[in-house]
């Protein structure tokens, strides 16, 4: 492996979506994550206060993120845009929305742009969760213009709960896109290997549970590094 390898602490969303943990695993996540210089921390709804707690005020290095509609997304548009609502006053600087694919399947543009819109509106960067790998070319094309129109900041390649990112996904997106949204690979990152190639291929962002190790594989390879020297974040 080279050693002039990239620097992919600021492109990590460091992820703890696992729905059985609680608020020492988040607090641990949100150590890591500042530790490194992640670009972002990723938690559920309900962990949003204890981590912008732990990362500190608004505006801080690592960016939290709060996942909407997670993972599904088949819920009211009222009941989603409510999650939204809170999850920004609770202290949200971004948002992974999983959007209708209801909608999607029928061919709704309209009722696809009326989930997501109002969320758009509150004033966050957006990134939205299209499951590239179960959608249909013609889906998959429709979703992204959509997408795009109603103001999403970042298309992102999956929830995690489908199939694993792909350089060929992230390719697809980024020719859809044309340079109008970002692009986050997520969803079965597993080695250094595959995020450098995620990278290559135009992913701009990674969202990974992985970051920690991925971290720490990169060090081995002698590369850049962001934080401290240890590997291993320091005690709270």
């Amino acid at each position: 492996m080279a050693r002039d390898l990239p620097d992919l602490a600021p492109l990590i969303d460091h992820a703890l979506l696992d729905p059985h943990v609680g608020s020492e695993a988040i607090q641990r996540c949100c150590d890591e994550a500042r530790h490194f210089g992640f670009a972002g921390v990723c938690v559920a709804s309900r962990w949003l206060p204890v981590a912008r707690e732990r990362l500190g005020s608004s505006g801080s290095r690592t960016r939290l993120v709060g996942v909407v509609g997670f993972p599904f997304g088949a819920i009211p548009a009222a009941i989603k845009w409510a999650e939204a609502e809170w999850a920004a006053a609770a202290g949200a600087d971004e948002l992974d929305v999983v959007p209708d694919f209801g909608a999607l399947a029928d061919g709704d543009s309209g009722a696809f742009c009326q989930d997501l819109a109002p969320i758009v509106e509150l004033g966050l960067p957006v990134k939205v969760i299209l499951e590239v790998g179960r959608l249909a070319p013609e889906a998959l094309e429709l979703a992204v213009a959509a997408a795009i129109d109603v103001g999403a900041s970042f298309l992102k390649t999956g929830s995690g709960f489908g199939p694993a990112a792909s350089v060929e996904q992230v390719q697809r997106l980024r020719e859809l896109a044309r340079g109008r949204a970002g692009i986050k690979a997520s969803g079965g990152i597993a080695d250094l290997e595959q995020a450098l190639a995620l990278v290559e291929a135009g992913a701009s962002r990674l969202g990974t549970s992985r970051g920690v190790a991925l971290m720490q594989a990169l060090r081995q390879g002698g590369s850049r590094t962001a934080g401290a020297e240890s590997a291993e974040p320091p005690a709270p």
